[in-house]
């Protein structure tokens, strides 16, 4: 189950992990969620913030590659 989360987290694109990010937010804020769906939305959560980081590092090298090649 964990190797099938990780292939389809990877497949996300930055904004579309953003946007789940942002409606496990507003369901965390909810106050009829339970503890436990509070803990698998909180897992989801850091899944997808550690996705989106590892995005905007690729893009902030991809930037600095293209502006050391234009030097």
């Amino acid at each position: 189950m964990k190797e099938e989360n990780s292939k389809e987290r990877e497949r996300l694109s930055f904004e579309e992990a953003l946007n789940e990010l942002d409606e496990i937010v507003q369901q965390l804020e909810k106050d009829n969620v339970s503890l436990n769906r509070s803990i698998e939305l909180y897992q989801r959560g850091v899944e997808l913030s550690k996705k989106c980081s590892d995005l905007l590092e690729e893009a902030e090298l991809k930037i600095k590659e293209v502006q050391s090649s234009m030097n």
